[in-house]
């Protein structure tokens, strides 16, 4: 059974930084992807970037790019999301998903599993 477990959820003020963890287990192999979603109130969610396990190779949503790196410790079953420059529209509760897929210029991961999410606030 996959299991993801998220943290390093918190507030933090507009332009301050925070880094999410999620700890991944239950794959035979590590020929997947991870991805974190958010949701926002009264919002649609957004698939906000993804990471190839076997080669690291990452995508970002528009919303995010150049601000968020995703990253992994693969001895560790952890993927990692960094999160700078923070703006209020951030605020969310952050999901990590896997398996997902990237087509389209979109993240996809209706078919994984899904974390227990963890709030972020970015207070103005």
């Amino acid at each position: 059974e996959v299991q993801l477990v998220e943290s390093g959820g918190g507030l933090v003020q507009t332009g301050g930084s925070l880094r999410l963890a999620c700890l991944v287990s239950g794959f035979t192999s590590d020929g997947y992807s991870v991805g974190w979603f958010r949701q926002a109130p009264g919002k649609e969610r957004e698939g906000v970037s993804c990471l190839s396990v076997p080669d690291g190779t990452t995508y970002y949503a528009d919303s995010v790019k150049g601000r968020f790196t995703m990253s992994s410790d693969n001895a560790k079953n952890t993927v990692y999301l960094q999160m700078n420059s923070l703006k209020p529209e951030d605020t969310a509760v952050y999901y990590c998903v896997a398996p997902v897929t990237y087509y389209g210029g979109k993240i996809w991961g209706d078919f994984g599993s899904w974390g227990q999410g963890t709030h972020v606030t970015v207070s103005s």
